[in-house]
C-alpha cells in the first residue's frame, strides 16, 4: 500500500461533518476533550516535550496538539481531513499557539522527513485506517533514534464492544453512531507485534479509563477497551 492511499474517504468525511464543533467540550467530541489533559500528562511525564520536536498524526482539530504545545513543545500536526486542519488553524488565533498544521499521511511526512520528531504522537487513530501497519510503520520511520512514540486505540473483545459500541455510541450517545467499526479494533499483542516489526522497542502498554458521569479519564489499569502504547525507537 502507497503513501497515498492508506486512508478511508469514509472515516475521512465523516470526522470533516463534525469539524465545526471539535472545540465544543459539550458536543460529540466531549470525551477527547475530558481525556486530554490525562493524555498530555502522560506523554509528557515520560518524553519531558517541552522544546522538543513533536509531530501529531491524525491531529484531527488539535486538541492533543494544543495540549502539548501549551507545554512548550514544537508541535507539527499532520492530518487528511481538510475541514478538520481548518478548524485547527482557526482555534490558534484563539489559544495564541503555534502549531505547523499540515494536510499530508503520515506515510508521505515520513519520505519527506525521515528521523525528523523527537516524540511521535498517534492517538485514536489506529481504528480508521485500513492499514494500521503502515501508519505504526511511518511513526516509526518519523522518530529519532531513542525517540518515543506513543500510539492509542481500542482493544477488540466483547467487552470493548459494549462498552465503546453499544454504550457509547447508542445507550450514553457519547459519540455518534457509526463511529467505530469493531472489525478494526486491534488487541495489545497485535499493535504491539506491528510495534517490533517497524522496529520499535515496547515500553510499556497500559489503559485509559473514562468515566463520562465525572468525566474525567485516567490513564493506568487494565487494557480491556482502551489502551495506549508507549515505544522507543533503538539509537
Amino acid at each position: 500500500m502507497n503513501s497515498t492511499t492508506n486512508a478511508d474517504q469514509h472515516e475521512i468525511d465523516k470526522f470533516s461533518e463534525t469539524a465545526h464543533r471539535w472545540w465544543d467540550p459539550n458536543s460529540e467530541f466531549r470525551p477527547l476533550h475530558d481525556i486530554n489533559p490525562a493524555r498530555v500528562a502522560w506523554i509528557d511525564g515520560h518524553a519531558e516535550i517541552k522544546g522538543k520536536r513533536v509531530i501529531d498524526v491524525g491531529c484531527g482539530g488539535g486538541l492533543l496538539s494544543e495540549g502539548m504545545a501549551a507545554l512548550g513543545a514544537q508541535v507539527t500536526g499532520i492530518d487528511l481531513s481538510e475541514k478538520a486542519l481548518g478548524i485547527a488553524r482557526l482555534h490558534l488565533y484563539e489559544s495564541g499557539h503555534a502549531i505547523d498544521y499540515r494536510l499530508i499521511a503520515a506515510e508521505t511526512m515520513a519520505d519527506e522527513n525521515p528521523a525528523g520528531f523527537d516524540v511521535v504522537t498517534c492517538l485514536e487513530m489506529l481504528e480508521h485506517v485500513p492499514d494500521p501497519a503502515s501508519t505504526v510503520k511511518a511513526c516509526a520511520r518519523l522518530v529519532k533514534p531513542g525517540g518515543q512514540v506513543f500510539l492509542s486505540t481500542l482493544n477488540r473483545n466483547a467487552k470493548a464492544y459494549l462498552l465503546a459500541v453499544v454504550g457509547a455510541e447508542y445507550v450514553f450517545n457519547l459519540i455518534p453512531r457509526g463511529t467505530h467499526d469493531y472489525t478494526r479494533f486491534l488487541k495489545p499483542g497485535e499493535l504491539a507485534r506491528l510495534c517490533r516489526a517497524a522496529g520499535l522497542e515496547v515500553l510499556d502498554i497500559t489503559g485509559l479509563r473514562y468515566n463520562p458521569f465525572t468525566r474525567q479519564g485516567v490513564i493506568g489499569g487494565d487494557t480491556d477497551v482502551n489502551y495506549l502504547i508507549r515505544a522507543r525507537l533503538g539509537a
